[in-house]
């Protein structure tokens, strides 16, 4: 299956603040031509809201849906966007060792609750999540209330499934599973067990496929034929749980 095609990035509609207890954060929304629409927080990889998080939000945007990627990194290094190569990836590496787990899953609860409120959504958004934010969209639905959620390649997800009780939304996982930056079979072993009387819990492994497969702005990653397959697949898992405007 051929990989989403290439489209021109569409730049943020805007940017909005979100008050956190120790100060505020930027959330960059696009709008859908028809101006409102069903929300989805898309939550960044280590990379920050660069030219691919922009991509995947056009491709939402245009499928009807208001999208809001909130920037983590805020408290450390503003507004992070990292080059896709290899000296990108070891300072994205750095960084992220400064971010605290906890305090992110907070800023996305609280940029959820603000899309959730905007006028141009109705109802429970989603989330979707790349790399750290497939962890971070696992973690939000354990803690928040989205409507659904798609985790790719989450690599923290195996180690955060104690709360899976507490998730009241539909999940689809994505792992690929040759990925190098995790023990790919173990974690889809454990993440299989513990999904296995969850029919609203989805899991696909995509054989061959290493992390980060559908990041396009990262040549050492990118898979065409896996971003393909499990883009269509995130395509009607939400047209399922919730269907674009």
């Amino acid at each position: 299956m051929p990989d989403a095609p290439a489209q021109p990035l569409r730049a943020p509609t805007r940017t909005d603040r979100v008050a956190a207890a120790d100060g505020d954060f930027d959330l960059h929304v696009w709008l859908p031509a028809s101006g409102n629409g069903p929300g989805l927080l898309l939550i960044q990889e280590i990379f920050g809201v660069g030219p691919y998080i922009r991509s995947v939000a056009t491709r939402l945007a245009d499928l009807g849906y208001v999208v809001a990627a909130p920037d983590l990194f805020w408290r450390f290094r503003r507004n992070w966007e990292a080059d896709h190569d290899e000296a990108g990836l070891t300072e994205s590496f750095q960084l992220v060792q400064q971010l605290d787990f906890e305090q992110a899953v907070a800023d996305c609860n609280l940029a959820l609750a603000h899309l959730g409120a905007m006028a141009e959504t109705g109802g429970r958004p989603g989330v979707i999540g790349f790399c750290l934010g497939g962890t971070l969209g696992w973690a939000v639905a354990v803690s928040g209330e989205p409507a659904a959620v798609v985790s790719y390649y989450g690599s923290g997800v195996a180690d955060n499934l104690a709360g899976i009780d507490a998730v009241t939304c539909p999940v689809l996982f994505h792992l690929g599973g040759a990925d190098t930056f995790m023990p790919a079979a173990e974690h889809a072993e454990r993440i299989r067990a513990a999904v296995a009387d969850r029919p609203d819990i989805e899991l696909v492994v995509h054989d061959g496929a290493g992390h980060a497969f559908d990041n396009h702005e990262a040549p050492m990653f990118h898979d065409p034929e896996a971003a393909g397959r499990a883009w269509q697949q995130t395509v009607d898992f939400l047209g399922r749980h919730l269907p674009g405007g």
